[in-house]
């Protein structure tokens, strides 16, 4: 079944101009800080695979550095960590750790150091859209993901701990979702990771670190995680798009609907914070901000490709939109257009589903919405619904460029924004699916091949190119046209065609248009 929660998929709220890259590394170093020493002294951080080839391009380094100091991801003063770790007094390094095949294509390996000299050694992956995954500690392979709340406890193999650790949770009422544990060798080091429903106090923490044999505990925090589990409430979980479509059938309702009472149905009511209505409320917010800041001031991206191109072609409205995209589509690539541009500058933007394609969803919904004078309500309903088609997505293939090559980024972004629109315009949920089933075919294959390993060529056109196909997939589905291969077979090729392509082409900046003459030369000197 699908586990994510939708603003997994329409999130994080971040600071670009990379989710997985940007707001994924600056959460594994979020999840590390968790379990350093104190006080922490000083920090390495090797980089592996993507990360080492791209980290100045995507802002990787100031992401881990603020990461360790506390930041979060929505932080304006992530681009300004290097200062602020000087100010702390906290060292760090940054080492390039070069390929591994054995290793996921963002893997980062952190070593913190504490004032007395006591080392942790802590490797996470980022694995697109923001989600990230602790691989091993001090050696140990572990899994964890911060995305329920976690309890992280380090203790001696021997008998009756787990037991004992289990009841202290128990005596206090706490419900545990998954218990692992990991051990180097029996009777050696081990590590228990327990997810569970609610996060532990400190009260419950003190107890848990005297249970004999314990040497360290600790509630692993992630902000901007969002804790999925599956369903409490029948009838709104799915794993496909036909499960999603028999669903809405039998329940009479659109796709954003069932989405939006399955993330109710995620969250505890009594917990004000976690409405989901007030947190679309922002994220659609923040979207309107990212799509049109850029336009009335733009400005010099970190790379220097991106310097008012979105505000361009929104002047050229009033010469070519007849002619050529017509008055809304040329407002939509614009408005996706600036989205990057924001990004590229370190701005607060929505990942949707990444931040590489983070301006299809909002430039196409904002657009057509805009047209037919669509109210809140209706925005939200639209971003639901490209929500579910993400999750989907994510739970069956992939939205990560590192995994499935832009195809994976900007081609989910054009389902989403296909599926959105659809409903916006009053389509049925079946036409929904055959729009976002179009809009994939049309950018199946497509490579990710960031020129300098940033997020702006070709990213910032193929953003545009998106969302035109959003834009094209939706008025076929509405005008009856269906997509000859199924919603779900669609996603599984896109799979397929992902594990297909080389390394090269996927966000490692090493082949297409990164290996071009033009973008080695203006590469030279740049220490990317």
């Amino acid at each position: 079944m699908v586990t994510m929660s939708a603003f997994e998929v329409l999130g994080p709220i971040m600071v670009g101009p990379s989710s997985s890259h940007t707001a994924g590394a600056l959460r594994i170093a979020l999840v590390a800080r968790s379990l350093a020493p104190q006080p922490l002294a000083s920090v390495d951080f090797t980089l592996y695979n993507s990360f080492s080839r791209t980290h100045r391009g995507h802002g990787t380094d100031l992401a881990l550095v603020a990461g360790i100091l506390g930041l979060a991801p929505d932080d304006p003063h992530v681009r300004d960590s290097f200062h602020l770790a000087h100010d702390a007094g906290l060292d760090f390094s940054l080492t390039e750790g070069g390929e591994d095949d054995r290793l996921h294509p963002n893997t980062v390996a952190i070593l913190m150091r504490s004032a007395q000299g006591e080392d942790v050694r802590v490797t996470g992956e980022s694995l697109g859209g923001g989600r990230v995954r602790i691989s091993s500690i001090d050696g140990v392979p572990v899994q964890v993901t911060g995305e329920l709340p976690t309890v992280f406890v380090a203790h001696a193999d021997k008998p009756g701990v787990l037991a004992a650790l289990t009841r202290e949770l128990s005596d206090r009422q706490v419900n545990i979702a998954t218990m692992r544990t990991f051990r180097s060798e029996p009777g050696g080091a081990a590590y228990t990771v327990f997810e569970v429903d609610e996060p532990v106090g400190g009260e419950l923490l003190a107890r848990l670190r005297r249970v004999g044999h314990v040497g360290f505990v600790a509630m692993v925090d992630v902000p901007g995680a969002s804790a999925p589990t599956p369903s409490r409430e029948e009838g709104v979980s799915f794993s496909t798009g036909a499960d999603l479509l028999r669903l809405c059938e039998g329940r009479k309702v659109t796709i954003g609907q069932l989405m939006r009472e399955r993330e109710a149905a995620l969250r505890p009511s009594a917990d004000a914070s976690a409405d989901p209505d007030a947190q679309m409320a922002r994220v659609l917010a923040t979207m309107r901000d990212e799509v049109t800041d850029t336009l009335t001031h733009p400005r010099r991206s970190l790379g220097g490709y991106l310097d008012g191109q979105a505000a361009d072609v929104g002047a050229s409205a009033a010469s070519l939109a007849a002619p050529l995209m017509g008055e809304t589509l040329t407002r939509a690539v614009a408005y996706a257009m600036a989205v990057l541009e924001r990004s590229a500058t370190m701005g607060v933007i929505v990942a949707a589903p990444t931040a590489g394609s983070a301006g299809v969803v909002p430039g196409a919904v904002l657009a057509v919405g805009g047209s037919v004078d669509a109210g809140d309500k209706a925005l939200q309903l639209a971003l639901w619904n490209a929500a579910a088609i993400g999750a989907i997505l994510s739970t069956n293939a992939s939205v990560a460029g590192a995994e499935g090559g832009c195809q994976a980024e900007v081609g989910s972004a054009a389902a989403m924004a296909a599926s959105a629109l659809v409903e916006l315009l009053g389509g049925t949920p079946a036409q929904c699916l055959d729009a976002a089933g179009l809009a994939i075919t049309n950018l199946l294959g497509l490579v990710c091949d960031p020129v300098r390993g940033m997020v702006e060529v070709p990213c910032q056109a193929r953003n545009a190119i998106g969302v035109s196909d959003a834009v094209s997939a939706a008025q076929l589905a509405l005008s009856g046209v269906r997509s000859p291969i199924p919603f779900d077979e669609v996603v599984g090729a896109m799979a397929e065609v992902g594990h297909a392509l080389p390394a090269s082409l996927r966000e490692t900046a090493r082949g297409g248009l990164a290996a071009t003459p033009s973008a080695c030369a203006s590469c030279a000197g740049c220490g990317l």
